[in-house]
């Protein structure tokens, strides 16, 4: 058939009774339309919360539109073209501005073809049935294409939306590290700011599947920060700031209770969350924190990095730690006159890096040489050989009661001055 004797688009359109399916639905608009806004109303419960004006104002304009835009692909037999999609997609980025879920938004257009197609398949005979099957592909293809227009509209103006939170929230964070009043900050990221902030340093160790050969490890590591982060969303009432890596770093937990009333039952509290942290992305956490006030979060920030680095080094296992869990060790990292002396006392084992470790991880494990053997994945007797060894070069015998704080204050000092510690101002705790 050639496009000068082809048939007119409303001779083509689907009939029931002999009557274009476009003009029934057409000459049913006013009906439909209030039938489709009581239906919304009853099965959608967040429309039928939305104030009055809108429903009847921005929502009932929807409403004709896709009634008119149905009746017009009925009647071309053609899906709607670029301009009547972005009008969707504008419509349905409205909705995600207002809060209006996409399962709803998608729902409403479902529930409006439902009801356009009651309307005119009521009008159907025995003899209709090949325009039946006509209007129903017809109609499926017009849902397709709609849903797919929603949840494009939708998706691209909550990741505009996500994008400008994050953004605001992030310059909270900085503000917060920084020093000084947060305040203005936070009102531009809509966050109410906390009594209190529980400052978390955190380290956390590798994912069993980021050690596995063959595997994308850079993939796994993505995998476990966001296990942790949607774990610590879950755990926090109100908004956590972080800035994390898959070795760790620092994260901001609000917490209604004020710094200087922070108890023991507060840090039960953040042990049993930081063991389930853990399990949750499948990796080992060390965390040091520092409850502190808005305001404070700068110094407690430093001062949380340098527990939890002090903690590392002194052997402790995963756990959290404040500052008083690390009292001794913390005081012999601060530069002193002192300090290199303790240092020197483990000169002699500086090319016996087998002797050091085997010595830090007794004291770790409380002089068990089993438990330190079991750590170390050697025999107890080569544990005590070490040890041995260890006390000739030094002098120093981890089985005598008497050096055993010696050697304690010994390895912290040492380990301060290995990592160059001693270039820190006494007062000035290191950035962590």
């Amino acid at each position: 058939m050639t496009a000068s004797n082809a048939p007119e688009p409303d001779q083509a359109a689907p009939r029931f009774g002999g009557v274009p399916v476009h003009k029934r639905l057409r000459a049913a608009e006013g009906t439909l339309e209030r039938a489709v806004m009581v239906r919304l109303v009853e099965r959608l419960p967040v429309y039928g919360a939305l104030p009055p004006e809108q429903l009847g104002g921005d929502i009932a304009k929807q409403v004709v539109r896709g009634i008119r835009t149905f009746a017009e692909v009925l009647r071309t037999g053609e899906l709607p073209g670029p301009a009547e999609q972005a009008a969707i997609r504008e419509s349905s980025a409205r909705r995600a501005d207002e809060g209006v879920p996409l399962e709803a938004v998608v729902s409403a257009y479902h529930l409006g073809a439902e009801e356009c197609a009651a309307q005119v398949f009521s009008a159907a005979g025995p003899g209709d049935l090949g325009d039946v099957l006509l209007v129903q592909r017809q109609l499926l293809a017009y849902l397709r294409l709609v849903s797919c227009d929603v949840a494009a509209g939708y998706v691209q103006e909550r990741q505009m939306a996500l994008g400008d939170e994050q953004v605001a929230l992030q310059s909270l964070l900085s503000r917060l590290l920084e020093g000084g009043s947060p305040r203005a900050a936070a009102d531009r990221a809509g966050v109410r700011l906390p009594p209190c902030y529980l400052v978390l340093s955190i380290s956390v160790g590798p994912h069993p599947d980021e050690l596995l050969p063959g595997v994308n490890h850079a993939v796994a590591a993505r995998r476990k920060l966001r296990r942790l982060r949607n774990e610590l969303q879950r755990q926090t009432a109100g908004i956590p700031l972080s800035v994390l890596s898959g070795s760790g770093g620092l994260v901001l937990v609000p917490y209604e209770t004020p710094a200087a009333e922070c108890g023991p039952a507060d840090r039960e509290r953040l042990t049993r969350m930081v063991g389930q942290l853990g399990r949750m992305c499948g990796a080992e956490l060390l965390a040091a924190v520092v409850p502190a006030a808005p305001e404070d979060v700068a110094e407690a920030a430093r001062l949380a990095g340098e527990v939890r680095e002090v903690a590392q080094a002194s052997g402790r296992g995963p756990g959290l730690y404040l500052l008083e869990d690390v009292l001794l060790e913390y005081q012999l990292s601060r530069p002193s006159p002192a300090r290199r002396g303790l240092a020197a006392l483990l000169g002699p084992l500086e090319g016996r890096p087998e002797l050091l470790e085997t010595l830090r991880t007794f004291l770790a494990a409380g002089l068990d040489r089993r438990g330190a053997a079991a750590r170390l994945q050697v025999h107890p007797n080569t544990v005590d050989y070490r040890l041995r060894k260890a006390a000739e070069l030094t002098g120093l015998d981890a089985a005598r009661g008497a050096d055993v704080l010696t050697l304690h204050a010994a390895l912290a000092a040492h380990d301060a001055v290995r990592q160059g510690g001693a270039g820190r101002a006494p007062g000035r705790p290191g950035a962590g």
